[in-house]
Order: C-alpha cells, then sequence, then structure tokens
C-alpha cells in the first residue's frame, strides 16, 4: 500500500495531560485510577483483575466530538505490565447518537459493550502484552465495530516494560476512509476502509484511551489537529 503523507494542519484539541487535573471533564466507564508521575497523567486499573475478570478494564473519552481528517498525537509511556493498551477514535452511536447520548445502554469498560454493542467505532490496540501468546508474538491491531472486525494488523515495535527507552511519540491519522498509524516516526500499518467489507466509513465522533487490567502507562502531550493530505 502506497504510504501516503500527511502534514498538521489547525490544533483542534491540545491537553498536555500533566496530570489527575488535566482530565476532570474526561468521561471515566470502569473503575479508572488516575494520579500525576513526573508531571505527566498516570492511568491504572482500581478493580482487582483477579477478582472482577474481564470488568477491571476501563475507558477514559476526552469530552469532544471531533471531525473527520484528524491528526492524533500523544506520548507514551509503559511502565508496569501485563496488560493492552488502545486508542478508540471515531467513536459514535450505531445510529449516529453522539456517544454519550442518554439512549444508548451504559457502559462500564466490559469490551462487548464497545465491539458489540450500541456504538461504532474503530480500535487500535498497540500495547498488547497481556496475554502469553501476545507477548511472544507481538502486534499492533486495527477493528472496526460494531462487530469486532480485524482489519489490519502489523509488526509492534515496542519492547517490554524493563528494555522501554520512554516516551514513545504515538501518531494516527483518520482521514476519511484512510488510516494511518506510526510510532516514534516509524510507519506501522495503514488501512483503506472500502465501506462495504465491514459497514460504512466512520466519520467524526469521539476518542478514548483504553488499558487492561493490569497495565499501568503514562501519558502527555496530546493533540488532535486537522490533518492535511500532501
Amino acid at each position: 500500500m502506497k504510504n501516503i503523507t500527511f502534514e498538521a494542519g489547525e490544533i483542534l484539541y491540545k491537553n498536555d495531560l500533566t496530570g489527575t487535573d488535566s482530565v476532570t471533564d474526561w468521561i471515566k466507564e470502569g473503575q479508572v485510577k488516575t494520579s500525576t508521575w513526573n508531571n505527566k497523567l498516570l492511568l491504572e486499573n482500581r478493580l482487582d483483575p483477579e477478582e472482577y475478570g474481564d470488568r477491571a478494564h476501563w475507558l477514559l473519552w476526552c469530552p469532544i466530538e471531533f471531525p473527520d481528517r484528524i491528526m492524533i498525537e500523544w506520548d507514551f509511556y509503559p511502565l508496569e505490565e501485563p496488560g493492552l493498551c488502545m486508542l478508540f477514535f471515531a467513536a459514535t452511536g450505531r445510529n449516529d447518537e453522539d456517544l454519550f447520548d442518554p439512549s444508548l445502554p451504559k457502559r462500564t469498560g466490559y469490551y462487548p459493550d464497545y465491539h458489540s454493542g450500541a456504538i461504532n467505532t474503530l480500535h487500535l490496540s498497540y500495547f498488547r502484552h497481556k496475554h502469553a501468546e501476545e507477548r511472544a508474538f507481538r502486534t499492533c491491531n486495527l477493528r472496526k465495530s460494531h462487530g469486532f472486525h480485524l482489519v489490519t494488523q502489523a509488526a509492534d515495535p515496542l519492547p517490554p516494560v524493563e528494555d522501554a527507552n520512554y516516551p514513545y511519540h504515538m501518531k494516527l491519522i483518520k482521514y476519511d476512509e484512510y488510516v494511518q498509524f506510526s510510532i516514534n516516526n516509524l510507519l506501522i500499518l495503514e488501512w483503506i476502509d472500502d465501506g462495504t467489507s465491514f459497514g460504512p466509513v466512520l466519520q467524526g465522533g469521539k476518542i478514548g484511551f483504553r488499558q487492561m487490567a493490569p497495565m499501568v502507562a503514562a501519558y502527555s502531550n496530546l493533540s488532535i489537529k486537522h490533518a492535511i493530505k500532501i
């Protein structure tokens, strides 16, 4: 696939994510613990996965509604594993409702509610160190939902926590039918949605961070800008 190039346009949203106070207006789904680590936002689970299983995971949503053709950038610091980290984007209700429309069923971080529930979204998993098979052969996975469709995957260069040399600069571009993801300016994956195989091309919507317990990671320097194809 041809590597399409982009430049950053107008800033739509900027949040340095310097700690808990940076996300007081963000929407929590599930029991997420926020704290401050080295002037960065630290995220982890409140519920013990040994007791709560898959219901110990969570999602933290930026409250802003974004248009299409955007460039999402952030710095990522993996600190404790096992776990898995994801970015959700282009998230709306399945009938084009706002993601937080009160008519939609309540979501509490349980994964099936996001991939096979009442919402449409794209979700990228970029640090898949939760299960033994994921750690043995590491990939980044891009899925489209409703329906939990694995649309593309690629090798994940992120090392185990003990070898991490953070920060890792993450960049995701959503431009109409095209998705591109890179880490430290290394192209990881790209995908073109044909708008047929897995439903219509998703447009606009919300973005959010997800971790699978007991992952602990820090985040900083989030920005969302218009993406300009060059």
